[in-house]
């Protein structure tokens, strides 16, 4: 499966994450994108885990709920796998090799990046274009991922109605779904070059991906989601598990929910987060971002990014990648707003239709 492939029109965006399947598909006319379906169905507890499917047939079934929800008559699919489970590695190439010869080099190279036999392996690559110091040499980009974790997303797929026309890496989804966004940060006409921290807050993981001038500089997952939420909503108040995910999303817990239950978690997501930067200071030449955008299920819980703004003193904003987009009458609109920080991997996976 080719993680980087040219594409065809009216792929769906198909984000497996640890808690849900998210689907979205987009068109575009006239420079402008239009949300025409989308639509996100809960998974089982434990069907998902840590990224990786541990219950296919789970897995499968929500993949052909989430299509007939959202109402859509499409059925190719972009899909991504996880950078954790993805090696990738800029390597310099002879400008002069044609695209034949380049493909095979770098699999007559491709053993000494790859820690796994290359039958093992789906391996792709892309070129980045030329070196900044030498125009006869070309960088680019290698990408390396188990067969089982591209398999298992593929037979997913296929058990819900639809084929995988294209394998992803969430990274590169993300800062594709990115320049959706850069225009809303920029508030000074003419500047670029913006450093942005994107947190994703998962149900399990939150990873924090820091952008430069819209290419990924940095990367790190820490183990803490919503998850945590839910399961002390659970356990304070005796609530199945089904119930306290829905009481999280809708409401309607006793009165000390917030300051007993709710602030603390968002008192430890701070932390978590200033951590993460910590370390991204620490260990690049960065000194400072332009802003912080929240992205996740868990980033649209009240006043977050204004809490995470104070504490770090970053500007910081919960992202929206449909802001300037039109819906099709059938989209809800105020749902959509509502679930938008989460459907940043699935808007740039549908975004591979206009590559």
């Amino acid at each position: 499966m080719d993680l980087f492939p040219r594409t065809s029109r009216n792929l769906l965006g198909i984000d497996i994450s640890s808690s849900s399947v998210k689907l979205l598909e987009l068109s575009l006319a006239k420079g402008r994108y239009r949300v025409e379906s989308y639509a996100v169905e809960p998974l089982p507890q434990g069907a998902v885990v840590e990224r990786n499917i541990m219950a296919l047939e789970g897995v499968g079934l929500a993949i052909s709920k989430v299509v007939t929800k959202s109402g859509t008559k499409a059925r190719l699919a972009a899909v991504a796998v996880a950078g954790a489970a993805v090696i990738t590695k800029t390597i310099e190439m002879d400008a002069a090799f044609n695209e034949d010869e380049l493909e095979d080099q770098i699999r007559f190279e491709a053993d000494q990046y790859i820690p796994y036999p290359l039958e093992e392996v789906a391996l792709d690559f892309e070129v980045l274009g030329s070196t900044p110091k030498n125009p006869n040499r070309i960088e680019v980009l290698l990408a390396a991922c188990r067969n089982e974790n591209v398999e298992a997303r593929e037979a997913a797929l296929t058990l819900g109605g639809l084929k995988a026309k294209i394998v992803d890496v969430e990274a590169y989804a993300l800062e594709r779904a990115y320049q959706l966004l850069e225009p809303q940060l920029v508030q000074t006409p003419g500047r670029g070059n913006l450093t942005v921290a994107i947190v994703d807050i998962g149900a399990t993981m939150t990873t924090l991906s820091v952008l430069h001038n819209g290419r990924t500089v940095y990367n790190r997952e820490q183990l803490f989601g919503g998850l945590q939420l839910t399961e002390e909503i659970q356990r304070r108040y005796g609530l199945s598990w089904a119930q306290a995910g829905l009481a999280k999303k809708q409401g309607g817990l006793p009165e000390d929910y917030y300051t007993e239950v709710l602030q603390p978690f968002k008192e430890a997501l701070v932390q978590q987060v200033s951590r993460s930067l910590q370390f991204f200071f620490a260990s690049s030449p960065f000194g400072d971002l332009d802003c912080i955008l929240l992205a996740g299920g868990t980033a649209a819980i009240p006043d977050l990014d204004h809490l995470i703004q104070q504490r770090i003193g970053t500007r910081t904003l919960v992202a929206n990648p449909f802001a300037n987009m039109a819906l099709n009458k059938r989209i809800n609109a105020g749902m959509l707003a509502s679930d938008a920080p989460a459907l940043l991997i699935a808007c740039g996976l549908a975004m591979r239709s206009f590559d």
